[in-house]
């Protein structure tokens, strides 16, 4: 068991390392539209100024914090912190927005609805 630990450790690191940068390069690769797409929101749309840079720039932090033994702890602790905001934000949307912007990419851009609710992708 005690080897099991520290590769479920690292496989889970290497799987938000692999999402990190994904996500990180995805936004840059577009960021205008990342960009258009904060500013759309309404829960979000009053920080659009600075917030695109500071999700694109947490993103890769974390993900090199990962990549190291010595720093990993405190990336996987600012992995659940940066997935529990996203968690929180898309609760709220579902909550309180009938049509909800969508920067995603991936599978996610390709749903058309969410519990009823539409996603302008």
């Amino acid at each position: 068991m005690k080897k099991s630990k520290p590769r479920i450790v690292e496989f889970v690191s290497y799987f938000f390392i692999l999402l990190f940068c994904y996500a990180g390069i995805s936004k840059l690769l577009d960021f205008e539209n990342f960009q258009n797409q904060i500013s759309a929101s309404p829960l979000l749309n009053g920080f659009s100024q600075f917030l695109p840079y500071t999700i694109s720039i947490a993103e890769f932090l974390i993900a090199g914090l990962l990549c190291y033994r010595k720093t990993r702890t405190t990336g996987l602790i600012g992995s659940l912190v940066l997935m529990l905001i996203f968690t929180e934000y898309i609760t709220l949307l579902l909550s309180t927005s009938k049509n909800l912007p969508c920067s995603c990419g991936g599978i996610l851009e390709k749903m058309s609805s969410i519990e009823g609710k539409f996603i302008d992708c």
